[in-house]
Formats: C-alpha cells, sequence, structure tokens
C-alpha cells in the first residue's frame, strides 16, 4: 500500500497544475477566514487598520504578483526546454517534478489569489475591525513568504536545465530505485527460479511500457484462486497486445475470465517509461546524456566522463549489501518475480559510451578504469560484467582508433581488468 501510495504521489507530482491549485484554495480560505475574527470581542484590543492602507498593499501585491507569477512560468518552460535539448527528453519529467519551483509557482499565484479574494471582500465591506487587522497580519505573512520563497526561487533557477543540475537529479531517482530494488529484488515476491515459466499467459492487451507490477494485487488473485504466479514482465518493458506479462499455474489448468482480467490490471501500462520501479530506465537516460554529448555537434567528451563516474557510484552502491533495517523479507509466496541481471544493468550503462566515446582516447580509458574498478568490488557477476563489457569497449577502440599508441594505452587499462 505504501508503495502504491508513493507511486500515485509521484505522478501527481509531475502534473504542474496540482500545487498551484491548492494554493489557490488555501488562499480564498485564508481571505475569508479572516472575517472570523470579527464578532468575537476582539475589537478593542486590537489597533485599528484603515480600509485604505490594506486597499493599497492588496492592489501592490495583486499586480506585482502577477508579474512575477509570469516570470517564473517564462523561466521554468526555457529551463525544461534547456534540459531536453542538452541532456535527454527523458529527463523531462524530474526537471518537472522539482518542487522548489513548483512550490514558488504556487506560492505566486497563491498570493495573487489572496490578493484579489481579499480586495473584493474588502470593497463589499466583509471586514470589520478585528477582520481587517486580521487581513493585515495575513497580507504581511504573505508578503514575508513571497520574498523568501523568491530568494530561494532564484537560486534554484539559475541552475535548473543545467546540465549537471539534470545529471545529479537522473542519478538521485536511479539510486533511489536501485536501493529500492536492493532491499526488494523480487519486489515483495520470491526470487523467479531458473526453469523457464509454465502454465497459462497472461497477456496485455494494451500498448505500452510496464510502468508497475502490483505484486500485492497478484498475491491477492493468488490466494483467492489458488494460483502460483510467475511474473514475466518486469516494470520497463514495453508491451503489446498478445505479450506475456505473467505465468499462472492453476491446480485445475482453468483460470476464469475474471480472475485473467484482474491479473492484467495489476500491470499498470503506460506511454512512457518511469523512474520509479525502474533502475534500468535511470541507467539508460545517464546513458542517452553521454552519447549525446559524445556527437560530433556537441563533442563534450568532459559530461560522458563525468557520467562515467556517477554509473560507477550506483554500481558501487548497488554491490554493498542492504542493512538489516533495509532488507524487505519476501511478503508474497505465491508471486515469483526475476531479480534484476548485472549484465543488463551493464548494458544499458555503458554499451553506447563505449561504442560512441570507442574514438575518444580519454572517454575509452575513463570507462576501462571505470570497469576495473567495478571488477574490484568482490562481486562475481559484476567482475563477469566488467570483463565482458571492457574485451567490447577495447574492440570497439581498436577499430576506431587510428593511432597505434591510443590503442595499447587502452589496451594496458583493459588487462587490469583481465580483458586485454
Amino acid at each position: 500500500m505504501l508503495d502504491r501510495l508513493h507511486f500515485l504521489l509521484r505522478r501527481i507530482s509531475e502534473r504542474l497544475w496540482v500545487r498551484p491549485l491548492l494554493m489557490c484554495m488555501l488562499s480564498i480560505l485564508a481571505a475569508f477566514v479572516a472575517s472570523a475574527a470579527d464578532g468575537r470581542g476582539w475589537d478593542r484590543h486590537v489597533p485599528g487598520i484603515s480600509a485604505e492602507a490594506i486597499e493599497t498593499l492588496l492592489s501592490i501585491m495583486s499586480s506585482s504578483m502577477l508579474v512575477i507569477a509570469t516570470l517564473a512560468v517564462t523561466s521554468m518552460v526555457s529551463a525544461y526546454a534547456s534540459a531536453s535539448t542538452t541532456a535527454t527528453p527523458r529527463s523531462f519529467s524530474l526537471i518537472l517534478a522539482d518542487d522548489v519551483s513548483q512550490n514558488a509557482l504556487s506560492t505566486f499565484i497563491g498570493v495573487f489569489i489572496f490578493s484579489l479574494v481579499a480586495l473584493i471582500a474588502l470593497k463589499t465591506g466583509l471586514y470589520e475591525k478585528a477582520g481587517r487587522f486580521s487581513l493585515f497580519v495575513l497580507t504581511l505573512a504573505a508578503l514575508a513568504v513571497v520574498v523568501l520563497t523568491f530568494v530561494r526561487w532564484v537560486d534554484r533557477i539559475a541552475r535548473l536545465g543545467r546540465m549537471t543540475a539534470t545529471i545529479e537529479k537522473v542519478e538521485s531517482a536511479t539510486a533511489e530505485a536501485l536501493r529500492h530494488r536492493r532491499c526488494a529484488p523480487a519486489l515483495g515476491g520470491i526470487p523467479a527460479g531458473p526453469p523457464l515459466p509454465q502454465g497459462l499467459a497472461v497477456c496485455a492487451t494494451e500498448v505500452g511500457y510496464v510502468q508497475r507490477v502490483d505484486v500485492a494485487a497478484l498475491q491477492d488473485c493468488a490466494e483467492k484462486l489458488k494460483l502460483r504466479i510467475t511474473v514475466a514482465a518486469l516494470p520497463g518493458k514495453f508491451a503489446m497486445p498478445g505479450c506475456t506479462l505473467a505465468y499462472v499455474d492453476t491446480e485445475d489448468g482453468d483460470l476464469p475470465e475474471a480472475g485473467m482480467f484482474t491479473l492484467r490490471k495489476a500491470f499498470l501500462i503506460g506511454g512512457e517509461r518511469t523512474f520509479d520501479e525502474d533502475p534500468r530506465f535511470g541507467l539508460i537516460v545517464l546513458s542517452e546524456i553521454a552519447s549525446r554529448a559524445l556527437s560530433a555537434a556537441v563533442n563534450d567528451p568532459g559530461t560522458a566522463i563525468d557520467v562515467i563516474g556517477r554509473c560507477v557510484r550506483l554500481f558501487a552502491s548497488w554491490s554493498e549489501p542492504p542493512g538489516p533495517d533495509e532488507v524487505r523479507a519476501p511478503e508474497f509466496d505465491r508471486v515469483a518475480v526475476p531479480v534484476l541481471s548485472v549484465h543488463d544493468l551493464f548494458d544499458d550503462a555503458f554499451n553506447a559510451i563505449a561504442r560512441d566515446g570507442a574514438a575518444v582516447l580519454e572517454v575509452a580509458m575513463r570507462l576501462q578504469k571505470a570497469l576495473a574498478a567495478l571488477a574490484r568490488l568482490g562481486d562475481p557477476a559484476m567482475l563477469d560484467a566488467a570483463r565482458h563489457h571492457s574485451r567490447l569497449a577495447l574492440a570497439r577502440a581498436e577499430q576506431a582508433m587510428r593511432i597505434p599508441g591510443d590503442v595499447e594505452a587502452v589496451r594496458v587499462l583493459a588487462r587490469e581488468v583481465g580483458a586485454g
């Protein structure tokens, strides 16, 4: 349930209109709450504030907030476009979900709505002495919030959409997805065994990417119908009608249509891949950023080298055993889920970089050093994957480089991995 709630909240945070709408509702409520101070006998205890003074203050706020809100939208759109063109369009959802920018825009729009509603209420004579004082206090508080928000937002908007900030966001999202999968390798189910699954195939009816697998819903259905389920489509898999999502082992070899429908609905299919439960997507996006930086139009090997270093950090964290308080014991004993393959993760992270950076000595050498570092982590699967990719990267470098000395430099480093 918590995983499902977290997934839904992440999807909501990617909608730019949600927080401004909530702030507008709160602002309207605050403008009318100020009138609740009237009729409580507080008039003789509060100083008198003239309606003209509050009206002037609210008029200044309403006019200035409209300009600032427009400036915020323009700056955010520019940052979004910059992130999509300089890094990769796949990073757009992370930039869009930036908390500081969304909070700033929501604050500016909310204060603008507050000033308009309060001004209308003030003109209609809604407030008496205590109400006017409460409205004055709320107006000063709104001004203070605007100033603090604006100062913080200016610092963030200067970085939002820049290459380094985008890479950091992608790395952070990937690290979180890897941490979640490291603590629950089978998503709360039992790890799927090596034999090929058998049984009835649950096939998709939609076209898109599997964004989430609700293992709890699969377990519930399996308990009710006495099934054994093997998941065949992990988050990130492209599904289409006829694509197998899961295999079902039943006692009588049959499954009612209602049960098939329930199992199919446990696989959330959408138009795009997401970062939350799909660590491979994060590695692919990092690889895309490095690949674009290595293109002839950009020619920025430093960004590719930076991405290689971040991939090493992600894999080093992946290889560490989770702490006792992080491990999730299998909760769903009737659902088998395949675990992530280290070879697949390495393919996602390093294939494009090795291909596009094969002719660039600095990138080829840095890649071999990164693979050597990963090979020394003590994970047998990671050692095997590092040697495999070291051999591939060396073969590509031998084909792309024309200077024998450059090839030899890469070959020397590959020997450290055991591939030279």
